[in-house]
């Protein structure tokens, strides 16, 4: 069970050179209007800039704005108290989420993962509850944790060939294989108490049954203390910020996650989900 209280939030400082279309993704998602107290402000050269929220599919909250030259700042803030259900599965993502996709191109994985997997399949067959803690362990070690090691249009076959990244990096690696197994996967962008490097956090998630359930091969944070802030096929549908049409400058991101408490244990051999 996830911490009764955790606050998060984020401050973002960039230049916009040319007007554009920005997206953020940064406020949490899922939870009903009594369990979370937020505040966003976003200002451009110290002016308010008005912002408008809209919903994807999932339930997460984009927020859009169009601002001008000059120098944008971004703060968002949120205590969180309590749970939501875990997330439950719409019929159309068993299919959507068994799809190739930008980072996670699980057609190209088919006949590794059966063959690195073989002994797996073997014993317990297709099994998504067995698959998706063996696929995070052996992805975490395979992988080695290095900030700066990927480029932000790297995908999971870019990654297996390099042996290193950073959390999207394995996410998208895990993705890729799990539904290469023929397991629905898909990544969540979330906010990470004990995170170190404190950064906005990229996690697996795979159906077992009609629930999602969380992987997280860097082992970085406890899955049970995880806030949701976004979800999608990877992390073109996940990043904390999106611009289309202008030149921007991204220049300070500073993240916090913490709990009210001392961190959950996490128990890698359990399923647990995002609440």
């Amino acid at each position: 069970m996830a911490p009764v209280k955790r606050d998060m939030g984020c401050h973002l400082e960039i230049d916009v050179i040319d007007p554009t279309d920005l997206e953020l993704q940064v406020a949490v998602s899922g939870y009903a209007p009594d369990q979370v107290n937020e505040f966003l402000n976003v200002t451009l050269n110290g002016w308010q800039v008005d912002v408008q929220e809209v919903r994807d599919p999932s339930g997460g909250r984009i927020h859009m704005l169009r601002p001008g030259r000059g120098h944008l700042v971004v703060d968002y803030n949120a205590t969180v108290w309590g749970n939501v259900a875990p997330a439950r599965a719409a019929a159309y993502e068993r299919s959507l989420y068994l799809r190739p996709s930008r980072y996670s191109e699980a057609d190209k994985f088919f006949g590794y993962a059966a063959t690195e997997f073989a002994e797996v399949i073997q014993e317990h067959g297709d099994a998504p509850e067995v698959l998706l803690p063996r696929v995070a362990a052996w992805v975490g070690a395979r992988l080695d944790y290095v900030p700066g090691s990927s480029d932000p249009i790297d995908g999971a076959t870019d990654t297996l060939l390099a042996g290193a990244g950073v959390c999207r990096d394995y996410s998208h690696l895990t993705v890729a294989l799990l539904r290469a197994l023929g397991v629905p996967a898909r990544l969540a962008a979330v906010y990470a108490p004990g995170c170190e490097p404190m950064d906005f956090h990229a996690v697996a998630e795979a159906l077992v049954g009609d629930t999602w359930y969380a992987a997280d091969a860097t082992c970085l944070a406890p899955r049970s203390s995880l806030v949701r802030i976004a979800t999608g096929r990877d992390a073109a549908d996940t990043a904390f910020c999106d611009n289309h049409g202008g030149n921007i400058q991204l220049n300070v991101t500073q993240v916090t996650a913490i709990v009210d408490g001392p961190l959950p244990y996490d128990d890698l051999s359990e399923l647990v989900p995002i609440t």
